[in-house]
């Protein structure tokens, strides 16, 4: 079954209410802090107030004889006795040796590098004993000097080191395309366009923080981890066989409800393994919950990129090459993902939606004494398209032409196209986006609307954005080629029960993306039965199959295909029951709406009916068939797929206060098939609303001299609210994905991808008849204050 087949079957295309959302509306959802179990203990880390200290002694003796301790553990208690947290993705220099990788101990042993540092873990009876004990802990530490900013990490080698395994402080230089040709090109330019920017570190921020409950049976020698995770197999794996050393048949990761993720709930934690092994060293279970401050300090960030980029054009605006430099700040210890983000994920989106010859980036990734800074929605996407939309549209101004002229001058059109830097895109019609949104933003009566805001004393200003993305992530072959330490496939496993019913187990994982949904969607659109029939089972290591989790918006174009596979399994065994019922060649019979009949004649029965038969043996030949009707399969995508799309913005700037407002907003994306488009306009709305939170609010800053967090609550971390955003105006343009059977391409990361760049530009073309041309996110009211004033005008 092709992609234009599926999509025309009854339930593809539906706005059916999510399932799961009756029992998280009702308090009904059962979340890891829900998890109770018996003689469970509870932990409080003990975590460094410095953000660079030697680390002379840990004194644990007056902690361990507090009322209900348990016990007490520092990094000298654990050395020798596990692995640090392992780099999932290995990067090498242009010289081919590879990247810097210093240990990432679980506690620290010799050093705290980040404020927040896990330093000593404190297990008592209850949380308040615990939390009373580790303030009992004594630490004599030898504060030193810090690194903040990867300015100052490239600026002070040498005089400041983080590892030693890093003396210089640099992870690795990379680079991707053809340096001479680029050159070449700059040398023969018309113009040539130049841009330096700075993506903001920002702080994940999940409605649920993370919570682990670790527990272990002497009995069977069994351990159970309850996570809040998005991947728990990856999150078994890395466990078991890179820090633990344990048989992985012994360790169940279960990840239920879980309250957002956003990237942040993708990584191994070093929390997550303490309490494995100490729920054996203690023969307790184990229950941390962290607090809001915790998870400020220790959730990995995201983005935090300085960057420098050129363009170099033609007379008439056409681009020739595309030249960057990006230092990328990765933290204090390497995160899972962390190397794959400024690199793969990052320099390979450079082309974005044209057809510019030549592109040449390079990239250095510096160590800080911050927190580790991994994948945040989007993992590199935005970063890269932050920049390049940045760029583009400062090149329509350089040029005299419009924001949109200069991009449907320099899209794409002839499909397949190889890009410059190792991406080939299937399918896409930007043309027609553009033209979509600029009809939905009403772009022709804009003159109109700005003439009227000047009447009221505010300026006006529209900026473009025009994305695109690689996501479901994969394909293994081309992963590991560039750096993956794992495969990237994804898993499904249908059973069929005898009343034809369906339950799917997917290594796909829920975290508000609606799988409970759409996957029953898919299952039922493919066999003809109700979506009600359709229950879906994922986040359990010992329930459902090894697969890979969700992020990088994969989990309908890969784990939904992996249930396809399966599903092909299933008709063709079921086509054969039926040919046996029907006393036909299983060659002669279809299968369409949820009945199997045989061609050319009026003989059909439905699909319950073949259920029901494969569980009862005498009614088909055992010889040729086993018993049920259940299958599994593997899935592993030739390409990764490619949703782009077209956002405009309007935003009004009060001179007065240097507010800006966000008035009107526009999104017309390509997803290719759409499932659900409730979910996937739920999901746009989602990623919009947190990249315009980007754009004009949050910001995560640390003391540039002492490395402490200065936005650690949200009593200094601004997050956006309702009254922050107008209406948005959503709509889809269609071109199918051609490599996977579902014809999707992924929606989940998108609004927070093309959100920023199309607020930043706005804004600056608002504020451009008063000379400013350049404003760093987040533009709060004191910025542009600032840029006003004269500190931000060129």
């Amino acid at each position: 079954m092709g992609a234009s087949d599926f999509a025309s079957l009854p339930h593809i295309g539906e706005a059916y209410k999510r399932k799961e959302d009756y029992r998280f509306v009702t308090g009904s959802g059962q979340y890891t802090a829900d998890v109770v179990l018996e003689r469970q203990a509870h932990a409080v880390f003990v975590r460094s107030p410095h953000a660079h200290a030697r680390i002379n002694s840990v004194d644990v003796a007056a902690a361990r004889a507090m009322p209900g301790v348990i016990g007490v553990f520092s990094g000298k208690d654990i050395e020798g006795k596990m692995g640090g947290l392992p780099c999932g993705w290995l990067i090498n220099n242009p010289d081919g040796t590879p990247m810097k990788e210093p240990p990432h101990p679980i506690l620290a042993i010799s050093k705290a590098r980040y404020v927040g540092d896990h330093v000593a873990m404190v297990v008592a009876e209850t949380l308040e004993q615990a939390r009373d004990a580790a303030e009992a802990v004594q630490v004599d530490y030898e504060v030193l000097p810090a690194l903040v900013s990867v300015a100052d990490a490239a600026k002070k080698q040498g005089t400041i080191t983080l590892h030693d395994e890093a003396p210089d402080n640099q992870c690795y230089k990379w680079a991707l395309g053809d340096k001479a040709a680029v050159d070449a090109a700059f040398a023969g330019a018309a113009h040539v366009t130049r841009l330096d920017l700075v993506n903001n570190r920002l702080v994940p921020n999940a409605i649920e923080p993370r919570v682990a409950v670790a527990s272990y049976s002497r009995a069977t020698e069994d351990y159970v981890l309850y996570v809040a995770n998005q991947n728990p197999h990856v999150e078994r794996l890395l466990m078991t066989a890179f820090v633990l050393g344990l048989p992985e048949h012994k360790v169940r990761v279960i990840a239920p409800d879980v309250g957002g993720g956003f990237g942040s709930k993708i990584f191994l934690y070093a929390e997550d393994v303490a309490l494995t092994w100490a729920s054996k060293q203690l023969n307790r279970n184990i229950k941390w919950v962290a607090d809001r401050s915790e998870a400020f300090l220790s959730d990995a960030h995201g983005r935090d990129h300085v960057s420098h980029a050129e363009m170099a054009m033609d007379k008439d605006g056409k681009f020739l090459a595309l030249r960057v430099h990006t230092d990328a700040n990765l933290g204090a210890y390497l995160s899972t993902f962390s190397t794959a983000v400024p690199t793969i994920l990052y320099a390979t989106l450079l082309a974005g939606q044209y057809t510019t010859p030549q592109i040449y980036v390079e990239v250095d990734a510096w160590f800080t004494n911050t927190a580790p800074v991994d994948a945040y929605r989007g993992a590199g996407r935005p970063e890269a398209t932050y920049l390049l939309e940045r760029l583009v549209t400062r090149c329509a101004w350089d040029m005299k032409l419009g924001q949109d002229e200069i991009r449907k001058r320099n899209f794409i059109t002839q499909f397949p196209y190889q890009t410059p830097v190792a991406l080939q895109y299937d399918t896409g019609d930007f043309h027609a986006v553009m033209d979509k949104a600029r009809a939905l933003a009403e772009v022709d009566s804009f003159a109109a609307r700005k003439a009227e805001s000047e009447k009221n004393g505010k300026l006006r200003g529209i900026g473009y954005s025009s994305y695109i993305e690689a996501c479901g992530l994969a394909p293994s072959n081309i992963a590991g080629a560039l750096g993956a330490r794992a495969g990237l496939f994804e898993c499904g496993e249908i059973r069929v029960h005898p009343t034809g019913s369906v339950t799917v187990f997917t290594g796909s994982h829920s975290h508000g993306q609606g799988h409970e949904t759409t996957f029953a969607q898919v299952v039922a659109a493919r066999l003809g039965i109700p979506v009600e029939n359709v229950d879906v089972v994922h986040g359990d290591t010992g329930r459902v199959p090894f697969g890979m989790g969700t992020y990088g918006s994969r989990s309908i174009s890969v784990g939904g295909a992996a249930i396809m596979k399966a599903l092909d399994k299933i008709e063709t065994k079921a086509k054969k029951i039926a040919a046996h019922l029907m006393e036909a060649s299983d060659a002669d019979v279809d299968f369409a709406n949820g009945e199997f009949s045989v061609k050319g004649t009026d003989k059909k029965i439905p699909f319950g009916q073949v259920a029901l038969t494969a569980y009862v043996p005498h009614n088909y030949p055992l010889d040729k068939l086993e018993p049920g009707l259940n299958e599994t399969a593997f899935y592993d995508p030739t390409n990764f797929t490619f949703p782009g799309g077209t956002y405009i913005c309007e935003v009004e700037v009060d001179t007065a206060t240097g507010e800006v407002k966000v008035d009107r907003f526009t999104a017309v994306d390509d997803f290719g098939t759409l499932i659900n488009p409730m979910i996937v306009e739920g999901q746009v709305q989602g990623g919009i609303v947190q990249g315009i939170g980007q754009a004009l609010l949050e910001n995560c800053v640390y003391d540039n001299e002492s490395g402490q967090l200065l936005t650690g609550s949200f009593m200094d971390y601004a997050m956006p609210r309702a009254r922050d955003f107008p209406q948005f105006k959503l709509d889809t343009v269609c071109t199918p994905c051609t490599h996977n059977p579902l014809g999707t391409k992924g929606c989940g990361e998108a609004g927070a991808i093309g959100s920023p760049p199309a607020v930043i530009n706005a804004v600056l073309d608002a504020l451009a008849p008063l000379g400013v041309r350049d404003i760093d996110m987040p533009v709060t009211p004191n910025r542009v204050w600032d840029a006003l004033h004269g500190a931000g005008k060129a």
